[in-house]
């Protein structure tokens, strides 16, 4: 059985947009805030804004306070001059895409044109739309309607910027050649095209069709006709609990998109959710599974890298095998993880929902198993000597304050800091403490080569920097919705990989410049595979969708360990 996820599936550039300005402003003011009508079409999205104290209103009152939102669809220009003048500071944030379209129809009425639009009547940014036309506009759902329209001396035709692509194609066809002088205009969003163009070829291409969106979101309403008009057994489904799975019984391969206004978190949910009902029939591959997610889950995959990290430091050095700081670094990545999940299941409802679940159900046991392995860390670096001991129980402490508060000034409406609140922390603070752990407590005890020490410690960082800033876009919706500032928030997800890649070429020029200047052991070269690897894995996945969450993680991951198993042949 095959899950296929289309490239396109989630938040179009202005959902995505219009969400990001609505979060921005709830970290931003302390004023009320607001949307004029529900910012998008996703129940959930719209859910969590309720969550976060961000209401809608569905008519503007005759006075009012607060800054309201205009939603992505935007709206009649009247409405914007009203919310003003009842008092309201206004965030314009509709898509730039419909805006175009406001202004070509604006431009145009002046003129005295008539506009048709083609587009659903009661769909949020037609009315907006029919707004701009000045009493001159005329909106139609099919071509039928359209032939009923009267005759134009001047008039524009534009679509809706989700539109059905056929449709539209047949009324541009037919002005051509009987309405010359109407002009028109190609008006539907080059994301719309791409995700039908796309359903339509994984709809041939698979056995079954999952579309995952609001009910009332108009492009995740055509994407679902398209794939039903494939002929294919196809679901539209707001929620995973939705799906029928006797439907896709018979599916050997199965397709899942999802509408413009889907967050990652409800694709990945929906994927997970029927990636494990599908494992019940096959013993073997869910057993597989459910041990890569208790690896991960309970951060043992991840505490196992810092071990094997802190081998590879010890061996690109020269130093003898020592397993006790490798334990030493397992138990204290261990310890800290779990304690920061402990504290981020809020974020993971929306990130790593079955974690965020295990997290609930099992945090006594966690809090136990964090509480040993810390403690049972620290005593194991206090026999290796009291300056290893002080280090390791210094960066405890710094890992246990990141979610208190514990810095006397107030951020965020008048919020405590905490080491959390810095923006960017999370990254960098993880980065240090894996450098510290895995490189520098050793080289306390063994006191190597300064500068082997220095290659050693810039190597490791540079994986752990890649491996982290990665995880943080994968989650950078979660985070965003919780407030976190991570790296990939502040820089944008473009520049963030941009800079994974440039990290991971300088490991590559590092190892192979130090070993030439006999820093490094012999055949300490053959490390430079691992950046190699994960600086192509990076390039696919930051293309290509088609893996899942979890198996990203668990590659990524799994580099690490593989680091401290080529050590051993050097």
């Amino acid at each position: 059985m095959k899950i296929v996820i289309a490239k396109t599936a989630g938040f179009c550039m202005g959902v995505r947009r219009a969400v990001d300005m609505v979060l921005d402003a709830s970290t931003r003011y302390q004023e009320p805030i607001f949307t004029y009508g529900p910012l998008i079409h996703n129940p959930q999205v719209l859910q969590m804004l309720e969550e976060k104290k961000i209401f809608r209103i569905e008519r503007i009152p005759e006075k009012g306070s607060g800054i309201v939102l205009i939603r992505a669809h935007g709206v009649p220009p009247e409405d914007q001059t009203a919310l003003k003048q009842a008092g309201f500071t206004v965030i314009n944030a509709t898509c730039p895409r419909v805006v175009r379209v406001q202004v070509i129809i604006n431009r145009y009425a002046k003129k005295g044109y008539s506009t048709i639009i083609a587009g659903d009547k009661n769909h949020p940014e037609v009315i907006g739309l029919l707004g701009y036309a000045k009493g001159k506009g005329h909106t139609i759902t099919s071509m039928e309607e359209f032939l009923l329209l009267p005759w134009f001396e001047n008039a524009i035709v534009v679509a809706q910027t989700t539109q059905n692509m056929s449709f539209y194609d047949g009324i541009k066809t037919w002005c051509q050649t009987h309405a010359p002088h109407y002009r028109v205009f190609d008006t539907i969003c080059g994301s719309t095209e791409k995700r039908q163009t796309e359903i339509r070829k994984l709809a041939e291409e698979n056995d079954a069709v999952i579309v995952v969106g609001g009910k009332e979101s108009g492009n995740t309403r055509r994407l679902a006709e398209i794939a039903a008009g494939t002929g294919k057994p196809s679901i539209h489904i707001e929620d995973a609990a939705e799906i029928d799975y006797e439907t896709l019984s018979h599916a050997k391969s199965i397709a899942l998109t999802a509408g413009a206004s889907t967050p990652n978190w409800i694709i990945t949910d929906t994927y997970r959710k029927v990636e494990n009902n599908l494992q019940k029939r096959h013993a073997v591959k869910a057993a597989l599974y459910l041990f890569r997610d208790f690896l991960l889950k309970t951060n043992i995959m991840a505490s196992i890298g810092a071990a094997s990290l802190t081998y590879a430091c010890s061996r690109l050095q020269g130093n003898e095998r020592d397993f006790r700081h490798a334990l030493i670094a397992m138990l204290y990545v261990l310890s800290m993880q779990i304690m920061n999940n402990l504290f981020a299941i809020r974020s993971d409802r929306y990130n790593h929902p079955k974690r965020a679940h295990f997290y609930k159900e099992n945090h006594v046991y966690l809090w136990i198993l964090a509480v040993l392995s810390g403690g049972t860390g620290l005593y194991l670096s206090f026999l290796s000597g009291v300056v290893s001991f002080v280090l390791l129980l210094i960066m405890s402490f710094l890992g246990l304050s990141y979610n208190q508060k514990i810095i006397p000034i107030q951020v965020k409406k008048g919020k405590t800091a905490r080491i959390k609140d810095i923006p960017g922390s999370k990254t960098i603070l993880i980065v240090i403490a894996w450098g510290t752990v895995t490189c520098l407590l050793p080289a306390v005890v063994i006191h190597g080569n300064p500068f082997s020490v220095v290659v050693a410690f810039l190597f490791v960082t540079g994986l752990v920097f890649a491996r982290t800033a990665f995880f943080d876009i994968l989650a950078i919706q979660g985070d965003r919705i919780t407030g976190k500032e991570t790296l990939p928030i502040l820089l944008g997800e473009k520049q963030s990989f941009n800079i994974i890649k440039y990290t991971l070429i300088f490991e590559i020029g590092l190892v192979f410049v130090s070993y030439s200047a006999g820093l490094l052991v012999n055949r300490a070269f053959f490390l430079a595979f691992i950046p190699f690897v994960m600086f192509l894995l990076i390039r696919f996945f930051e293309k290509d969708r088609l893996v899942s969450g979890g198996h990203r993680e668990f590659i990524i991951e799994f580099l690490l360990i593989a680091t401290g198993l080529l050590s051993a042949v050097i």
